[in-house]
């Protein structure tokens, strides 16, 4: 078994999810404002359950994933970040890296912590796994294309998902 490294940052830490944090984790899911440029749509419960255990097993078949972020203020988990592979069959200059991601609770936001969590994140990518990175965004969502490019992700192509287009994006290297 795969152990899941825990990073502190001066506001959060980055760490492995927990069966006690399936409640807080649907919740977020749940809220329209949150998924609004993710999926368009709230999760039930059943469809977070999955994605929740999709989390944890990813570590395992991989040696990365997504942490819950919690918030050293509140001792509560505020949203999610890392990395992953959805297989979305995008093509094969998408397909074939990791990709990124990362959500905050509606009361997290725009606080910082998403850019906190998400180069903390990354600088651990760099040193433990390296390589390129890709994402995928909704090009109305303005924060998380700021976020990206400070990240040093940039405009790949455009694409179709469910009759959305999205913008996807590549890092081939730290900024």
């Amino acid at each position: 078994m795969r152990a899941i490294p825990t990073i502190n940052t001066s506001n959060l830490t980055l760490r492995a999810m927990r069966p006690e944090d399936f409640e807080r984790y649907a919740d977020i899911w749940a809220d329209p404002t949150v998924v609004r440029y993710i999926c368009g749509k709230p999760r039930s419960r059943e469809e977070s359950w999955r994605a929740f255990l999709t989390n944890a097993g990813h570590w395992q078949m991989t040696g990365f994933g997504q942490w819950g972020i919690e918030a050293h203020r509140t001792n509560r988990m505020v949203g999610q970040v890392g990395f992953f592979f959805a297989k979305r069959a995008l093509g094969q200059d998408f397909d074939a890296w990791p990709e990124a991601g990362w959500v905050l609770s509606g009361d997290a936001q725009g606080k910082g912590f998403g850019r906190e969590a998400a180069i903390a994140a990354h600088d651990w990518f760099d040193r433990v796994v390296t390589g390129p990175l890709v994402c995928l965004l909704e090009p109305a969502h303005v924060r998380s294309l700021q976020l990206a490019h400070h990240l040093g992700y940039k405009p790949l192509r455009r694409a179709e998902i469910q009759g959305e287009t999205v913008q996807l994006m590549v890092r081939k290297a730290p900024p």
